[in-house]
């Protein structure tokens, strides 16, 4: 995480603009190809104004959920895999909004299936071809050293090896490191780094300014320890005689962060170190994608759902669904819905953790439970607003009460809403936790969630959910 200190260059003063056309030309191109195949395919002009209107909303969905997805965040030096992944993940997500619409305003029937299986097939490969074109273009001239640039790093400290491993690794990056000034270290020493290279000691940190005059070094990167404030700010100072871009990279590692980033306020920048992802757009798209997938979800399984409360009502006396205290987004306090599984309904300030051969499980309800079939009434959870589909799983009061005390950072899972299926389930944590070592495997597992989120990840999870995840040998 870097905080530009002075910045420079066509791309870097309008970047903003570059990224708008990105995203606009995406669109257009998604747009431009639905036209085309209804040319090709001689859809008849009496239904054109419909695909004019699909046209339309599909504009606006690539632009919400291709954004969202930070395809149009800087990828120099970026696994191209990982771009290939999110538009496939992000045009899924579209084709699936654009299917439900078709349904709930009963007009998939003037659209031809040709030209849409085709234009839903072919669309992301368009996409894919343009960004690879570009970005492989780039790469392959920066790698030849033409659009490069020159740096050095003032800290040679571990940070400082950090930045020039990861700006080393990859030549596509255009960023030629001359070396590293410190205090530290006397001038000539060399730095190795974990791939093996070496680069000098170019001098100390007065040094600096000397060498990027007479280098015409373009680019500083500071990686200073948060100690040294003083010399940092005399180095700073000492900078701003110069035309050189600087980057600040605060050593901010030491602590836990959590969806970390910069803002500022009325002018005076911030660090946040732990922040939900779901702020602005990403908040609205997240809350888009629950609605829609739920309500999808709703309607095929209400006949099971019905079928499940039915075999309820008749093996065992009780009510059908169980309503059970949990802590859902920022803490609160929210009731979460289950088909009830046991002969016991407890929400007390002690509640037990099921377990295997539990005595309270009725017959029914150890298939539910093993199937995760108990939890299909928390779709009406998300359609509330009180959970998500995807997220760290919600835990009774009580248990929250308990692991808070326990475990650092424990109540950080909860700056999101909790949900059906999360990264931890996925990954075979879930069910009991009955040693505080579990629960922390989990909690790691949730706050890396938080961490990576994004709609191609929730899209992987719920995937990945169809076939695992719902079941185990720690699902009873």
């Amino acid at each position: 995480m870097m905080l530009e200190y002075r910045r420079g260059g066509i791309f870097h003063q309008y970047s903003w603009v570059i990224t708008r056309l990105q995203a606009l030309l995406d669109a257009l191109v998604v747009a431009a190809l639905l036209a085309l195949l209804c040319r090709i395919f001689d859809v008849e002009p009496v239904f054109y104004r419909y695909y004019y209107y699909l046209g339309a909303i599909t504009l606006a969905l690539v632009l919400l959920s291709f954004h969202a997805a930070n395809l149009y965040r800087p990828w120099r030096g970026a696994n191209l895999m990982r771009l290939v992944r999110r538009v496939f993940l992000s045009w899924g997500l579209v084709s699936i909004c654009l299917v439900f619409l078709g349904y709930l305003t009963k007009t998939s029937v003037v659209f031809s299936r040709r030209v849409i299986l085709t234009w839903l097939t072919l669309a992301p490969m368009v996409l894919i071809g343009l960004r690879l074109n570009v970005y492989l273009g780039l790469r392959w001239a920066r790698s030849r050293g033409r659009n490069s640039r020159t740096a050095v790093i003032a800290g040679a400290g571990d940070l400082g090896r950090r930045l020039a491993a990861n700006m080393t690794d990859v030549l596509s990056l255009g960023l030629r490191l001359h070396g590293f000034f410190d205090d530290k270290l006397p001038p000539g020493d060399t730095v190795t780094l974990p791939g093996g290279q070496c680069y000098p000691i170019l001098g100390h940190l007065d040094d600096m300014v000397g060498y990027i005059k007479a280098e015409h070094i373009d680019m500083v990167y500071l990686a200073l320890p948060l100690r040294a404030e003083e010399r940092l700010k005399e180095v700073i100072d000492r900078l701003q005689d110069t035309t050189v871009s600087v980057y600040f990279a605060p050593d901010i590692f030491i602590f836990s962060l959590l969806q970390a980033g910069f803002t500022d306020l009325r002018g005076i920048p911030l660090i946040s170190l732990w922040e939900t992802p779901f702020y602005g757009i990403h908040g609205w798209l997240k809350r888009a994608e629950d609605i829609v997938l739920a309500g999808f979800i709703l309607v095929l399984i209400s006949p099971l759902m019905l079928l499940i409360a039915l075999g309820i009502k008749l093996t065992s006396p009780g009510p059908v669904i169980f309503r059970q205290r949990r802590y859902g987004l920022d803490g609160q306090e929210i009731i979460v819905y289950k088909f009830r599984t046991m002969t016991v309904c407890e929400d007390g300030p002690v509640v037990p953790q099921a377990c295997r051969s539990d005595s309270r499980v009725t017959r029914l309800g150890g298939f539910l439970r093993r199937t995760s079939l108990d939890e299909l009434p928390q779709f009406f959870n998300v359609l509330k607003g009180t959970m998500s589909i995807v997220g760290p799983r919600p835990h009774a009061v009580a248990h929250n009460e308990l692991y808070r005390k326990q475990i650092p950072g424990y109540m950080l899972r909860h700056k999101v809403r909790p949900g059906i299926t999360g990264w931890a389930q996925i990954n075979g944590w879930r069910g009991e936790t009955d040693t505080l070592e579990k629960m922390e495997r989990r909690l790691e597992f949730d706050l890396e969630y938080l961490r990576r989120w994004s709609l191609g990840l929730d899209l992987k999870i719920i995937f990945i959910s169809l076939f695992k995840g719902w079941t185990g040998s720690q699902a009873y």
